[in-house]
């Protein structure tokens, strides 16, 4: 059954033992500058378009293999579709994608950072960020502009290729160290809304409670499952392609396995995965992709689809990273994305606060789903977000947060200081939400937290109350609770 919690303000303090706050685990490559000399770099001469030889040194277009770096000052417009798989590409001005034609980057690994150290290591970049020179434009990857998204009539898609020899647990990666990364695509007016009748097994035609704009003929979409227990061999959500789109009516391209109510409180969700801006793993079966946005870079994402990505039990290579921004990234937001296939959660909110992210769609992960790691983050918002089939998995090596066991919650947070609204979780293994302070853990739960101000002081987290939660929903095939809030204890 679908259970409503909204309270107009809840404040909740779960009094458990204290601990202590483990230090982050840095993970994964040194912070050596590469070995290779500038000369073995493909490097920008001047501003222009990819295609054009003049645009680069030696007078030579960027082949497969090649290792490529846009040099400070120099805008790169990227306006090809080519399967060449680049190496590695040092953003360190500006590679903007053309909005007006469709593209496509294949390449193993994208770090966008200011400076001339075209470095193929250094993973966890928040610390060895150098301060940009005065008149120096920040680095930027722009597939889009929220200005100019990338046009409704075309594509923009960066695969993620993973290079024989290379870390395995950090290749293949788009990482924004200290520079700026905008992902915008074509606007949806809604990416998910509710069925407005039933819909029987063997329809092939659906009803939307609201019309839809922006949703195209071949869409990917899902349809929630709403029977009222949770059974792995029962109905499931479903996913299906649309053959045909008039008004609030929908022609799916196969029928429907299961029935999906479509009446009263316990309505089926209807989502839209595509989007015309594309992240994603070229092999979803071998070494999946990353993305990373450290301290002090800037950008926001919207209406972009991120998928078959996140590495399977590797510590910080999540679908989508924000990694201990702190308030440096204050007024970024995740809008309308797609996050769908993920090997290790969808969002992961790191030690970074301030960062709104609402109307994306989270399907299918390992592990949680919308997730605030390490009990630190405060003044997020999550609004109108959907979160359907978050499964457990093991528990992450050295995870921040020892009593967290990944069991699959739609949401899962430490730290109530934050706003959650408008959400629907369904098809959760574990949990619908789950905050979770529990005394299972030895070490302390006094941290250090950010005040209003700006300002950090040691706080106890169990005491800080929501700033918001309302109009929150679960229902549907989740598996414990629909909402745990600091209840139970986990072995």
């Amino acid at each position: 059954m679908r259970r409503q919690f909204s309270p107009s303000r809840l404040f909740i303090a779960c009094l458990f033992l204290s601990f202590a706050v483990l230090p982050h685990v840095r993970a994964h490559g040194d912070h050596k500058a590469d070995k290779a000399a500038p000369g073995n770099l493909i490097r920008s001469a001047k501003s222009g378009a990819w295609s054009m030889g003049s645009t680069w040194e030696g007078g030579k277009v960027p082949g497969a293999g090649a290792r490529v770096q846009i040099r400070e000052g120099h805008i790169v417009i990227y306006d090809v579709k080519s399967d060449a798989v680049i190496r590695f590409l040092h953003v360190a001005g500006t590679l903007s994608f053309a909005t007006n034609k469709d593209t496509l980057l294949n390449v193993g690994l994208v770090r966008i950072q200011n400076g001339e150290m075209a470095s193929e290591h250094g993973f966890d970049c928040d610390a060895h960020v150098d301060a940009r020179k005065p008149g120096t434009t920040q680095a930027a990857l722009q597939v889009g502009k929220a200005s100019e998204p990338v046009d409704a009539k075309h594509t923009a898609s960066i695969r993620l290729h993973y290079i024989e020899g290379t870390d395995k647990e950090s290749w293949p990666a788009i990482v924004c160290c200290g520079g700026r990364m905008d992902l915008h695509g074509a606007p949806l007016n809604r990416t998910w809304v509710r069925l407005a009748a039933p819909a029987k097994a063997g329809d092939t035609e659906i009803t939307l409670d609201e019309a839809v704009t922006g949703w195209k003929v071949g869409d990917r979409i899902i349809v929630t499952v709403t029977n009222h227990t949770y059974a792995k061999d029962g109905p499931t959500t479903e996913e299906r392609l649309i053959k045909q789109i008039a008004g609030t009516k929908i022609t799916l391209t196969q029928p429907l396995a299961y029935a999906h109510l479509g009446g009263g409180d316990f309505r089926a969700e209807v989502a839209n995965l595509s989007r015309n801006v594309v992240i994603e793993s070229a092999d979803p079966k071998g070494i999946r992709g990353h993305t990373m946005y450290h301290v002090g870079s800037a950008g926001s994402i919207s209406y972009a689809e991120l998928r078959h990505l996140g590495k399977a039990g590797v510590l910080g290579r999540y679908s989508l990273h924000f990694h201990l921004c702190g308030d440096t990234m204050r007024g970024t937001s995740v809008i309308g994305a797609s996050i769908w296939d993920s090997h290790n959660r969808w969002l992961t909110i790191h030690g970074t606060n301030y960062l709104v992210v609402r109307d994306c769609v989270g399907y299918k992960s390992l592990g949680h789903g919308f997730f605030l790691e390490d009990g630190t983050e405060v003044f997020n918002v999550l609004d109108r977000n959907l979160a359907v089939g978050a499964t457990r998995t093991k528990k992450l090596p050295k995870q921040v947060l020892p009593f967290d066991n990944n069991d699959g919650a739609g949401f899962w947070w430490a730290n109530s200081l934050n706003t959650f609204t408008r959400n629907v979780a369904a098809e959760n293994d574990n949990y619908g939400y789950r905050y979770e302070a529990t005394p299972t853990s030895a070490v302390k739960l006094t941290m250090r937290v950010q005040q209003p101000d700006g300002t950090k002081k040691l706080v106890d987290i169990r005491t800080l109350p929501f700033v918001r939660f309302e109009d929150n929903e679960v229902h549907s095939g989740t598996g414990l609770y629909g909402f745990n809030l600091g209840e139970g204890v986990n072995n």
